[in-house]
C-alpha cells in the first residue's frame, strides 16, 4: 500500500530537505517494497511510494502533485488531459486553472497534495468514503503532511506530545475517530474533505457532501440493472490486469465480489476465509456454500488463540494511532494467504452495509423509533412514566422487556445507538485516572456523535441519517483503516468496490424504504441478487470476522498472561486507574467473557502501541 508524505516550510538546504524526506520515506515502505518517488525543492519536499499504477508525481518549477491512490476523473475534459499529458501532469494544470476547487473534479480511492512553493500554498484532499486517510500539523511557518501518523514524526519540526483526549476517545470508540487524533499537534481529514494552506493558515473545507434524494421512485428491475452492472463496472476499473482475490466471510458482500470477480475474469475468484474453533464465532459454513456456488478457488485458515499471541506485537506495529478492532487480525490472515498465492489485490466488502442497510442496528433503531409514532401527550404523560416506575428486575419478563424498551426508546438519537457503550457502563470515573480525567472533556464523545449525526440532516429519513452517520464513525474511522493496515501488514494491496463513486450515487437516489424495510435489512440488496447468490447466504443472519478473544482468555494460557502483564505494565502510565484493571481481570472477566474480554483487548491493544511507537 505504502503512502504519501511532504511539507511546505522555512528554506533549508535542499540536501537537508532530501535526507528528511528519505527517512519519511523509508517509513512508508517498512512493510513493502514498492518503488518510491521523491523531490526536494527548496521550501518544499514531497514523497509518493506505492505501485506505479497508484503512484503519481509532478514537479516544475517550484509546484509538486502528488497522488496516491486510484483516482478518477469526474469530467471528460479532464480525462482526456490525463490521458495525452499523465494524472500529476493534468491536475497541475488544473490548479492553474482553479486552485483549490480542482477537487470537485476528482473521485476515486485516493488522496491527492499539492505544494506550490512559490506562492506558498499547499492544498490537499482524501477521496468522498475516506478509504485513505491524511494526517498534517500546521508548523509555525508552513504545514507537514503524510498518510501516516508515524511518518510525520520523523520531521524534525513534528511534535510527539500525546492527546489526552485521544486516549479516551479511543476507549470509547474502540478507535480514534477523525478530525483528532492520538497526537495533540496532529489532525486528520475527514471524508469529501479539502485542506487549502495559504497566506500562514489553513482552512478545511469539503469539496463533496452527499446529499440524500429520498423522492424517487424506479421500477425494481431497472433498477436491479443498473445495481449488477454498476457492480461489474466497479469490480472491473479496479482489477484491470492485476491478479485478484477476495475476501470471503460467506456474508452477502463479500460472496457478492467473490461472484462478480469469477464472472468479470471468467475464472475462478480466488477467495480467502478465516475460522474460530469457537461456537457461535465460525462463518466458514457459509464461507464454503458461497464457494462452492461460484466454483471459487478458496483458502481457508483457522486462527487460534496462540497465533493470536504471535500477531498481537505486529497488529500494534502497523497502525500509526491505537486501534481496538480486532477482526483486524483475521483480515491480515487472509492478506497473508494472498500474499503467499501471489496476489496483486484483494477486494474488501466494506460500505456494502452502510449504502445499503446491513447493518442489525438499523432494524433495532426502526423498532424503537416506532414510540415516537404514539401521539406525545399520551407518550410522555402516561405510558412513558407508568412503564419506567416498573423495577428493573420485576416479573414477570414481558414487564421488564416493556420497561427495557421504553427506557432505550426514550433515549434520543443519536446517542439510543450508544446505550450499549462500554465505557460508559463502567463509567469514566471508574476507569480512568483522576489525572487523566483532569485533561480531558467527557463530553466529547457524545459531542462528537451529535455533531456527525445532525451533518446529516439533509437526510429526512432515520435509515438514510443511520447510513450517512456510519460513513464516518463506521467507515472511515474503523473499518477502511482496520482492512487496509491489516493488508498492509499482510504485504497486499486492496480496494473497495461498494466505494465507487457511482454506487454511492447509486444508494442516495435509492429508495430508503428499499434500504430498510419494516425491520428486513439490505431489501433491495438480496432482492437484487436472487438467483446469483445462494438462498442460505441472502437468508443468513449478518456476522462477520469477529475473534472470540474473550472465550479464549478463559482457556489459553499464553494468551491469559500475556493480557495480564501487558494491562500491568500499562498501570504504570497513570492512564487507567489501578483498582479498575484489577477489578476487569479479577472479577469482570469471569461474570462475562466475550463482553469484557473487549475491554481486556482494548486496554492491551493501547499498551502495545505505546511499546510501538513512542520512546
Amino acid at each position: 500500500m505504502s503512502g504519501i508524505c511532504g511539507w511546505l516550510s522555512v528554506n533549508h538546504s535542499t540536501i537537508e530537505n532530501q535526507q528528511v524526506i528519505d527517512r519519511m520515506t523509508r517509513l512508508l515502505t517498512r512493510f513493502d517494497s514498492n518503488p518510491a518517488q521523491t523531490t526536494a525543492q527548496g521550501s518544499a519536499a514531497l514523497s509518493v511510494v506505492a505501485k506505479a499504477s497508484h503512484a503519481h508525481l509532478y514537479e516544475k518549477d517550484g509546484l509538486l502533485v502528488g497522488i496516491w491512490g486510484r483516482i478518477k476523473s469526474r469530467n471528460k475534459q479532464l480525462q482526456a488531459d490525463i490521458d495525452v499529458k499523465g494524472m500529476a501532469a493534468a491536475l497541475a494544470d488544473l490548479w492553474l486553472q482553479k486552485g483549490e476547487k480542482l477537487f470537485s473534479d476528482l473521485g476515486g480511492e485516493f488522496v491527492c497534495c499539492i505544494v506550490d512553493s512559490h506562492a506558498r500554498k499547499v492544498a490537499l484532499a482524501i477521496d468522498p468514503l475516506g478509504t485513505h486517510t491524511l494526517y498534517y500539523q500546521q508548523l509555525d511557518n508552513g504545514i507537514l503532511f503524510g498518510s501516516s501518523a508515524d511518518v510525520l514524526l520523523t520531521h524534525p519540526q513534528a511534535s510527539q506530545e500525546i492527546n489526552p483526549q485521544g486516549l479516551l476517545n479511543y476507549l470509547y470508540f474502540h478507535m480514534i475517530p477523525g478530525p483528532g487524533t492520538i497526537y495533540q499537534a496532529q489532525q486528520r481529514l475527514l471524508p469529501g474533505e479539502y485542506l487549502y494552506f495559504h497566506d500562514g493558515r489553513a482552512e478545511i473545507n469539503h469539496y463533496t457532501q452527499a446529499q440524500f434524494n429520498e423522492d424517487i421512485k424506479r421500477p425494481f428491475p431497472e433498477l436491479q440493472q443498473e445495481f449488477l452492472s454498476l457492480l461489474r463496472k466497479s469490480v472491473s476499473e479496479i482489477i484491470q490486469d492485476q491478479k485478484a482475490g477476495a475476501f470471503l466471510s460467506g456474508g452477502t458482500d463479500s460472496s457478492t465480489l467473490a461472484g462478480i470477480l469469477t464472472e468479470v475474469t471468467g475464472e475462478p475468484a480466488k477467495t480467502y476465509s478465516i475460522g474460530f474453533e469457537a461456537t457461535g464465532y465460525d462463518e466458514m459454513y457459509y464461507a464454503r456454500i458461497a464457494a462452492r456456488h461460484f466454483s471459487t478457488d478458496h483458502h481457508e485458515y483457522y486462527v487460534t488463540p496462540d497465533d493470536v499471541v504471535e500477531t498481537i506485537p505486529l497488529i500494534a506495529s502497523v497502525f500509526d494511532q491505537p486501534f481496538g478492532n480486532a477482526s483486524a487480525l483475521p483480515a491480515y490472515y487472509c492478506a497473508r494467504m494472498a500474499r503467499k498465492d501471489g496476489l496483486d489485490l484483494l477486494l474488501g466488502g466494506d460500505g456494502g452495509d452502510e449504502l445499503f442497510g446491513g447493518n442489525v442496528r438499523y432494524a433495532k433503531q426502526y423498532i424503537f423509533s416506532l414510540y415516537d409514532k404514539i401521539p406525545a401527550p399520551l407518550r410522555n404523560y402516561l405510558l412513558s412514566p407508568l412503564i419506567l416506575s416498573i423495577p428493573p428486575d420485576t416479573d414477570p419478563k414481558l414487564l421488564r422487556k416493556a420497561r427495557s424498551y421504553v427506557a432505550q426508546a426514550t433515549v434520543p438519537m443519536p446517542h439510543r445507538m450508544e446505550t450499549y457503550n462500554l465505557l460508559t457502563h463502567y463509567g469514566f470515573e471508574a476507569v480512568f485516572s483522576p489525572e487523566l480525567l483532569a485533561q480531558v472533556n467527557t463530553g466529547q464523545p457524545a459531542q462528537l456523535i451529535e455533531q456527525t449525526y445532525h451533518d446529516t440532516s439533509h437526510a429526512r429519513s432515520l435509515i438514510n441519517r443511520m447510513l450517512a452517520f456510519d460513513w464516518k464513525f463506521t467507515l472511515a474511522d474503523n473499518d477502511f483503516p482496520k482492512v487496509v493496515q491489516a493488508c498492509r501488514l499482510g504485504g497486499m494491496e486492496v480496494s473497495f468496490p461498494f466505494a465507487n463513486d457511482e454506487m454511492l450515487a447509486f444508494s442516495l437516489a435509492l429508495d430508503p424504504d428499499l434500504k430498510l424495510k419494516g425491520t428486513q435489512l439490505r431489501y433491495f440488496f438480496k432482492q437484487a441478487l436472487r438467483g446469483f447468490l445462494p438462498n442460505e447466504i441472502i437468508a443468513k443472519q449478518k456476522q462477520g470476522f469477529g475473534l472470540p478473544f474473550g472465550v479464549w482468555l478463559q482457556s489459553h494460557k499464553p494468551l491469559r498472561e500475556i493480557s495480564a502483564d501487558s494491562l500491568s505494565d500499562l498501570k504504570a502510565r497513570n492512564i487507567i486507574r489501578n483498582d479498575f484493571i484489577d477489578k476487569l481481570l479479577d472479577q469482570h472477566l469471569h461474570e462475562h467473557a466475550s463482553y469484557h474480554g473487549t475491554m481486556v483487548w482494548l486496554l492491551m491493544m493501547l499498551e502495545y502501541w505505546f511499546k510501538q511507537h513512542t520512546q
